[in-house]
């Protein structure tokens, strides 16, 4: 904390505080402000004096918070922050650019409500960052989104129409247990009633959600990222299993896990799942692996194979 700051900054910088780590106790609140004890708790009573609700909690767990209804000042980012969001508004979606874009109208108000020397930076920054969009990005519904997160909230079974990439389209009634965000794109991980298995469904692929009486309570160990990798090249219509002709710590990192789980085999390692898109698994994963492997399970993922390879093959005179 600077020295020298007024006490109406310390009461302002007394307010953030509590705003963010609700239960900060004096003791924590005078280190951060760089102050004794006594000198935080005033400035706690400056903050009530100004009719702003802090509650004192008592016991090992107790600490100032904000009172219930408290109206709070408008959010004030740092330069750096203000930037970063910025940044990560465009990686993650590049089309924010353009200020007719869901997102990118989200932006200009988040702009247009920051202080004028930091709002000039991050609209020029906007203005000026040249983002490429991928052409594998995926955007997920809002709507659908915030409605499948609810359901997870509140643990309440949902039924929802999927179209796969082949443009099949059926409707499943599931248990929604997390929305994972993943290789940037979301994912709804649940329990499927109508495969009787854990499911992950691409939600930018989900038509439509349908809340429905019926809760659930979710697995008491549940790890969302990890269940999501081991899922995410399970239960498709295409099995797999291709052998790699070198151990498996020099494979691994060219193994995605929606290609399936590697093992070890010796000197080499099998890499088993499934796919409901051989020809896209040959091109863009396989081909892709700088080491020698055979296909030894799944006819369809041979033959996208031998078509990759013929076409390479054709490019050599």
């Amino acid at each position: 904390m600077p020295t020298g700051l007024s006490p109406t900054a310390r009461a302002l910088r007394t307010l953030e505080i509590l705003q963010a780590r609700p239960g900060t106790t004096a003791a924590q609140l005078a280190g951060q402000l760089g102050v004794t004890e006594r000198a935080a708790r005033r400035y706690v009573e400056i903050l009530r004096e100004a009719g702003i609700p802090v509650e004192a909690v008592r016991g090992p767990y107790g600490g100032y918070r904000l009172g219930r209804g408290t109206r709070l000042p408008p959010v004030v980012f740092t330069e750096e922050q203000a930037l970063g969001l910025v940044m990560a508004v465009l990686d993650g979606q590049p089309a924010a650019i353009d200020a007719d874009d869901l997102v990118g109208a989200a932006l200009s108000k988040v702009i247009r409500a920051l202080p004028e020397s930091i709002g000039r930076q991050a609209a020029a920054l906007r203005a000026y960052a040249s983002a490429a969009p991928d052409r594998r990005a995926a955007r997920a519904d809002p709507a659908l989104t915030s409605a499948l997160v609810a359901a997870v909230a509140d643990r309440h079974r949902v039924q929802v129409t999927y179209r796969n990439e082949g443009g099949d389209e059926w409707d499943a009634e599931v248990d929604p247990w997390a929305v994972v965000v993943r290789f940037g794109r979301w994912y709804l991980l649940c329990h499927s009633h109508r495969a009787d298995a854990i499911r992950t469904y691409r939600i930018d692929r989900i038509r439509a959600v349908q809340r429905l009486p019926q809760s659930f309570l979710p697995p008491d160990d549940l790890d969302p990222v990890a269940a999501l990798d081991r899922n995410l090249g399970v239960g498709w219509k295409y099995t797999t299993r291709v052998v790699f002709h070198a151990p498996l710590e020099q494979v691994a990192p060219w193994i995605r896990s929606p290609m399936g789980t590697l093992e070890a085999d010796g000197e080499r390692c099998v890499l088993t799942g499934t796919t409901a898109n051989p020809r896209m698994y040959a091109q863009e994963w396989l081909a892709t692996v700088p080491i020698d492997f055979t296909v030894e399970e799944g006819p369809e993922l041979r033959d996208a194979v031998a078509t990759v390879a013929a076409r390479f093959g054709k490019a050599v005179p």
